[in-house]
């Protein structure tokens, strides 16, 4: 990996860099079929987002199931489990079946879930009546996305993601917010267990630094999908 660049060499070591990131991905079994390093070194939006996407999904799989102490095959069972015993302690009466639930496109589910994590935050009186309205639908998944800002996930999904129903995208959408709900808890929740698993203090400790680190490292791909998607709107 080239960290500092030859004024002479900088645009092979580039691309170099790029090409080792791409070989990176397909070791981790990415699906980067058309995408090569080439794409990254000119500045693709669309192929660079592809990587980058995988990556965070990649990430926020493993933050979870580092978090739940489960492999990632049961991580994604876990979040619907988890979202539908969150909505039933708030009392809400939505609930999901899979990622590809047909009641998601209307966003409520999500609206409800932020409202779950963070009780008041949602202002029920701004959702539109939706029903099958794509328009209406769309501004709910607009003001959903918005609001699992403000409390803090960092979702990178987009507003027809969710109307659309893209089971993909919806799952990064409810593993931000299981993410986001687990790691302020992590001490509440490693405490409450660990008289009765023999946990020390130290690994208490290290599992809490851990979900700050992960935060972080969350915060940071996202600012950089942010960073890219707004480059690729002002150049349209």
């Amino acid at each position: 990996v080239h960290r500092k660049f030859n004024r002479m060499k900088k645009f092979m070591e580039k691309l170099e860099n790029c090409n080792y990131a791409v070989d990176l991905g397909r070791k981790q079994k990415y699906s980067l079929v058309g995408i090569a390093g080439q794409d990254l070194c000119d500045g693709n939006s669309t192929l660079t987002l592809a990587l980058v996407w995988q990556l965070m999904r990649s990430y926020t799989l493993s933050v979870l199931s580092t978090l739940t102490q489960s492999t990632n095959k049961q991580v994604e069972q876990e979040i619907i489990v988890w979202v539908n015993q969150k909505l039933e302690e708030a009392g809400k009466t939505t609930r999901i079946n899979s990622f590809q639930d047909s009641s998601i496109s209307s966003a409520i589910p999500v609206i409800d879930l932020i409202d779950a994590i963070k009780p008041g935050v949602i202002n029920y009186e701004l959702l539109q009546d939706g029903g099958g309205n794509y328009d209406e639908d769309l501004a709910n998944a607009k003001y959903a996305l918005s609001m699992a800002r403000r409390i803090g996930a960092r979702v990178y999904a987009l507003p027809e993601d969710i109307v659309e129903v893209k089971p993909k995208m919806v799952m990064t959408v409810f593993a931000c917010l299981m993410s986001k709900d687990w790691v302020p808890n992590v001490d509440s929740r490693k405490s409450s267990t660990a008289s009765n698993n023999g946990v020390t203090v130290s690994q208490k400790t290290s599992t809490t630094n851990l979900a700050h680190q992960s935060s972080n490292v969350s915060n940071s791909i996202a600012a950089t999908i942010e960073r890219i998607t707004a480059n690729s709107n002002s150049s349209t």
